[in-house]
């Protein structure tokens, strides 16, 4: 998938309409209507930056799709963008989780 279909899901998973997320970026919502039209250009690097930002994900998520940002298995960014999706309750889970899995690798 490319840059529009990415966006499409990720506004779709995450329940953002466009109106929302321009202002969330301060990209106007006709630039983003652009951007997720059949024939609508991918954005510069910049407005991709905001737009991955603002739906806490990766812009290399944003632009090659989560399957192919997942491939590399260190991906911190992805990790983190995932972290931040989490509740506070969920969040504080995975960070004793984290601690007792580095206490048992020493």
């Amino acid at each position: 998938m490319g840059f529009r279909e990415n966006l499409k899901e990720e506004l779709s998973y995450q329940d953002i309409k466009v109106k929302e997320l321009a202002e969330m970026t301060g990209i106007s919502k006709h630039t983003l209507d652009h951007y997720l039209a059949t024939n609508g250009s991918q954005p510069q690097v910049e407005p991709a930056v905001k737009i991955a930002r603002a739906l806490r994900i990766s812009v290399e998520e944003l632009v090659f799709g989560k399957e192919n940002a997942e491939n590399d298995s260190k991906d911190i960014s992805g990790v983190v963008s995932e972290l931040e999706k989490l509740s506070e309750s969920d969040f504080l889970f995975v960070k004793r989780l984290i601690h007792i899995l580095y206490r048992a690798k020493k």
